[in-house]
């Protein structure tokens, strides 16, 4: 309280207690406000609130190791959107889940046992993916936590996409797709990994340049004569059943129609002119294998050859290598390229980087092997996808065209099944007597692979035998399921109605091509509109050099220990303020520290306000109130901005430059003289202007801003509404005075600084320039002008 001990207009700092004891702001005081979070906020989603519903599709982290540095800053940001729309009257609908499924844990248990799955008993295999799970899912619950979540990390909200609750749903999805005529099993090439052993779809494909051979072979022509053709991928020799030239190529055209024989193997196969050869290309001819690639698969097709099965499914050459049976992949190239040489077939090499399609998870050079499988129908669909991109907003816009240009470069249907265990079982079983598919009814979790069909159940042709299918859901088949399971699809239509379209889809933009395609592709096949309103992207988190981490060089930087040290509203305000949403940003602990070095200065902002009582907005402010007032009025309106396109880079840059910049430098020096003296408007605008400042902030950074303005204030800051805008004040020409009013302070303070003299001493021969006529009291007051 301000004490009636006054000399003149100022009064001792003794005579006034700050209302906020701590000495500094410190991780210590966030870990307290944790246990008293428990007690004081609730924010779990409201069923019977009657407000507008945001739901946002969080990404469930997948937990088969340490939660990476980047990934916790854009769950912070994402934080951010979940507190800002609670602060503008949204019911949020803010679940944590996990994403539990798929090949990472399987790997990780491969490596730990030095065994390949399939070697295990799958009911064995299956408890030891959960069990190390569940280790890794408490690590990162606990740092979510540490990192000021508010999202609902209990309850039948949160999910994990590996309980029984989460695969029925997926199931039943499957099973409403299966209805409408959208599933099919084909036998196709597909892309195949030898080291995941299993099918993968073309999303899941990286292509890599990678060193490779580029090998001249000499072919003889059954007709007389010989042909070069150059090939990185000899070991297909086996299964090359056509050569193709360009028909324009003078080099070959007298042998078009003629046959070449295949070194090693000896098989006559057709010479053809074909426009897609290039003939600037190696020696301008090339062989057609199945497969060497998806050109070669369109060439089977169109040329109707009959494809040959090279390699199987452990990636090693099949029967029909002949003496390479057996070898993995590379061995045979080896020890067919020494017979050709030995042969003198082999005419010439040279190093190339070939472009290589990679499995995106074992980085392993993947196969193109024909296999049964089950696809989900999209081609006839991208038409459609690419006007419900039109429908969503995309923060930032660019990221769209990410989106569209991978639709346009889908070509084939989605193959769905995986050859693995620890995913979600397709739900069918076949006939033992017809082999027909049997589906059974939507709603409960099925397991064919270890149970009988539902009780009763028989086959069209009258047989009660069934086998169950052993084979899984691709891992997106189900990840593409959460913004559906989220608003209760397929048991609560009346959060459902309310809840979708979810408000949000955040994101990285690595997954564009998978998570938010595939979420899209399945809306659109339910007959859905649209997923969302709202598409975010958030970029990659890199090295302070802007290098990707990795284990391996060594510059990975653990969350954990820069949670400790700087606490997370300066992680918060960091990640909010490195980069624009959507940009990679640079991990640089400099930089976290620095904003923490903001937050104390902050704090102690708040500590000298909070030594003076509040006052009622007076019937006319000062001048340099009404100025403060107006620039914080631009302050807010710049928030607004960012806030509205969910991008916290303007308003936690924007923030910090106003404290830092503005408020504290320079309107509390020049008003501390009215402060001290109980001046009713700087007192109200010193309180105003804080209260204004801890709304804005607290979405960025939801301790210091709690802490604050619980104790001043006696309120919960993140019960409050976002502040106002005052199209008033925004137009108060005072604001154009802010130059001309820091350029005078730093003067003055200048000049005492270079005569050696205190700055609260008195200046001489300093008058106020005409310009600040307004502030002129208060200028002589601060600075003591004679």
């Amino acid at each position: 309280m301000l004490r009636p001990c006054f000399k003149g207009l100022r009064v001792s700092f003794m005579t006034l207690e700050p209302k906020l004891k701590e000495k500094n702001w410190s991780p210590r005081v966030e870990e307290q406000l944790l246990g008293e979070w428990k007690h004081e906020y609730d924010f779990s989603f409201n069923e019977d609130s009657r407000k507008p519903v945001f739901a946002i599709d969080t990404p469930p982290p997948y937990p088969s190791g340490s939660w990476h540095v980047g990934a916790v800053a854009a769950y912070s940001m994402i934080d951010m959107i979940a507190r800002l729309q609670r602060m503008r009257g949204f019911n949020v609908l803010y679940p944590f889940g996990w994403d539990r499924n798929g090949i990472n844990i399987e790997q990780v248990v491969e490596k730990e046992f030095k065994k390949p799955m399939h070697s295990f008993p799958r009911e064995e295999f299956i408890k030891l993916c959960r069990e190390r799970i569940d280790k890794v899912s408490n690590e990162i619950l606990v740092l979510a936590q540490r990192t000021g979540q508010s999202a609902e990390f209990t309850g039948k909200r949160s999910y994990m996409t590996d309980s029984p609750e989460y695969r029925a749903v997926s199931q039943a999805i499957f099973i409403e797709l299966w209805n409408k005529g959208l599933i099919v099993e084909e036998l196709r090439p597909n892309n195949y990994c030898p080291g995941c052993r299993t099918t993968i779809a073309e999303a899941e494909v990286v292509y890599r340049e990678l060193p490779s051979q580029l090998s001249t072979l000499k072919f003889a022509v059954k007709e007389g004569g010989t042909l070069e053709i150059a090939t990185t991928r000899p070991e297909l020799l086996c299964a090359c059943r056509a050569v193709l030239v360009h028909p324009e190529d003078d080099r070959y055209s007298k042998l078009v129609g003629k046959h070449a024989l295949v070194p090693v193997y000896g098989n006559s196969v057709p010479i053809v002119a074909h426009k897609a050869v290039q003939k600037d290309f190696g020696t301008g001819a090339l062989m057609v294998c199945s497969y060497g690639d998806f050109s070669d698969v369109g060439w089977f097709r169109e040329l109707r050859l009959d494809p040959v099965n090279a390699i199987d499914m452990e990636g090693k050459m099949s029967s029909a290598a002949g003496k390479y049976a057996g070898l993995h992949v590379k061995k045979a190239r080896a020890a067919i390229l020494e017979d050709l040489k030995e042969a003198r077939l082999l005419l010439g090499q040279k190093e190339v980087n070939h472009r290589t399609p990679t499995c995106e998870r074992s980085r392993d050079p993947i196969e193109i092997i024909p296999l049964k499988e089950w696809y989900v129908k999209q081609v006839h669909a991208l038409p459609a996808l690419r006007k419900m991109a039109d429908k969503m907003v995309f923060h930032q816009p660019q990221h769209k065209q990410a989106l569209l240009d991978w639709i346009a470069s889908v070509t084939i249907d989605w193959p769905i099944s995986r050859r693995r265990y620890y995913h979600t079982e397709i739900p069918l079983w076949y006939c033992e007597k017809c082999g027909k598919p049997f589906v059974p009814s939507p709603g409960k979790y099925y397991q064919p692979w270890k149970e009988d069909p539902p009780k009763g159940s028989k086959c069209s042709c009258g047989s009660t035998l069934f086998r169950g299918e052993e084979k899984v859901f691709d891992t997106w088949m189900d990840s593409s399921c959460t913004p559906l399971y989220i608003a209760g699809y397929g048991r609560y239509p009346k959060l459902f109605k309310k809840a979708f379209p979810n408000g949000l889809r955040p994101q990285g933009k690595e997954i564009i091509r998978t998570w938010l395609y595939y979420t899209m592709l399945k809306a659109h096949l339910l007959g859905f509109e649209k997923p969302f309103e709202h598409v975010w992207i958030h970029g990659l988190g890199l090295d302070k050099h802007g290098k990707k981490m990795s284990k391996s060089v060594g510059n990975v930087v653990p969350p954990e220990p820069i949670m400790a040290k700087y606490g997370a509203d300066a992680f918060r305000l960091w990640a909010a303020g490195e980069a624009q949403a959507g940009e990679d940003f640079c991990v640089d602990e400099a930089r976290i520290d620095g904003a923490l070095k903001f937050l104390t200065k902050f704090w102690n902002t708040c500590k000298f306000v909070s030594m003076f009582p509040q006052a009622g907005k007076p019937a006319k402010l000062e001048k340099l109130d009404e100025w403060l007032l107006a620039e914080l009025e631009r302050l807010k309106s710049e928030c607004h901005a960012g806030f509205d396109d969910f991008n916290f880079f303007q308003p936690a840059n924007r923030l910090r430059e106003f404290v830092w910049n503005l408020f504290a430098p320079h309107y509390l020096e020049l008003v501390k003289p009215r402060a001290y003296a109980g001046d009713a408007s700087a007192l109200y605008t010193l309180h105003h202007t804080l209260q204004t400042l801890l709304k804005l902030l607290a979405p960025i950074c939801p301790f210091i801003s709690d802490k604050a303005y619980k104790e001043l204030y006696k309120g919960k800051v993140h019960g409050e509404s976002l502040p106002a805008l005052d199209s008033k004040l925004a137009k108060s020409p005072l604001a154009g005075k802010t130059a001309a009013l820091v350029e005078f302070d730093s003067m003055v303070w200048k000049q005492k600084k270079e005569k050696g003299i205190p700055l609260n001493a008195p200046a001489a021969g300093v008058a106020v320039p005409p310009g600040l006529a307004e502030f002129a009291g208060d200028l002589r007051a601060a600075h003591k002008l004679e």
